[in-house]
């Protein structure tokens, strides 16, 4: 694991050094990894508001990619941008584009609901929906017309053993979803995410409910997943960015500060606002 520094609490100092040209940055990052998602001068706007600005980010297929930052930065908004949950916001509006495989997700005939079951997404809290385990795991294949039941069978099983959770649950399948423990609803929700079969999984701070034991188990998941899948991740914890991740971005005022390997963001970034927030020094 990653050492981080001292975490002194000291306001920074007025900080000279340029930004890091964090799109050349990116695209440079792993040259050996397929491009997944491309994010090309993007500006979002809540109203008014300038939440994001010109973000340029290269993320890499079958790789944990951690977004960092203070609250309020913009990290969970541009998240929320790669599924496009944010147009359930009104008043939301998006420049620039977002490319999935080399499709604009953007693009006026991009069927949403589509789109939404290539990217999943794994929320702050565990939100099992109140039915049974069993149900939760099939509500998602059966909207899109999974009804064979030796099929979705077949689904709960899978899901549940690449959740690393079938064999806590298999006997109490039909009970409620409620009955589980935190750490167990959340490893639920990323099964259920899994029983769609999306290509990229986001998740936004999924383990800060969550108690140490329940924590590790899902960072040991994200290591187990990301050979399938193309991982996302949102997190204040620089830690966990540095224990699970292969790149980080930082982001500070709505700008990608930086984006590079997790390892140089942790012990030799290249933007001094960068170094005083993994050091502990603001944030």
């Amino acid at each position: 694991m990653t050492n981080i520094a001292s975490q002194d609490k000291q306001t920074p100092p007025a900080l000279s050094r340029p930004v890091v040209n964090a799109s050349a940055a990116a695209t440079a990052n792993r040259p050996d990894a397929k491009s997944k998602i491309v994010a090309k001068d993007v500006d979002f706007y809540y109203g008014d508001f300038h939440a994001l600005k010109k973000i340029n980010i290269v993320v890499p297929e079958h790789q944990v990619t951690a977004l960092i930052g203070p609250s309020g930065c913009g990290k969970s908004t541009f998240l929320r941008t790669l599924n496009r949950m944010n147009d359930l916001i009104d008043g939301t509006r998006l420049t620039g584009s977002i490319t999935l495989d080399g499709a604009d997700i953007y693009d006026r005939s991009r069927e949403v609901v589509g789109l939404r079951k290539q990217v999943g997404m794994v929320f702050q809290k565990p939100n099992p929906f109140p039915m049974t385990i069993f149900d939760n795991i099939c509500y998602g294949p059966r909207i899109h017309g999974i009804r064979n039941r030796k099929l979705l069978d077949e689904v709960v099983e899978r899901t549940l053993r690449g959740a690393a959770l079938w064999d806590e649950v298999k006997d109490k399948l039909h009970k409620s979803a409620f009955a589980l423990s935190g750490g167990q609803q959340q490893r639920l929700c990323i099964a259920r995410v899994l029983a769609v079969e999306p290509d990229v999984i986001l998740m936004d701070e999924p383990c800060s409910a969550l108690d140490p034991n329940s924590t590790f188990r899902i960072e040991q998941l994200m290591e187990d997943l990301r050979g399938h899948y193309t991982i996302v991740i949102v997190t204040h914890n620089m830690q966990q960015a540095a224990r699970v991740s292969q790149q980080t971005g930082f982001f500070l005022r709505g700008e990608l500060r930086e984006f590079d390997d997790t390892s140089t963001i942790f012990t030799n970034p290249s933007d001094e606002e960068t170094e005083a927030y993994v050091s502990g020094r603001f944030g």
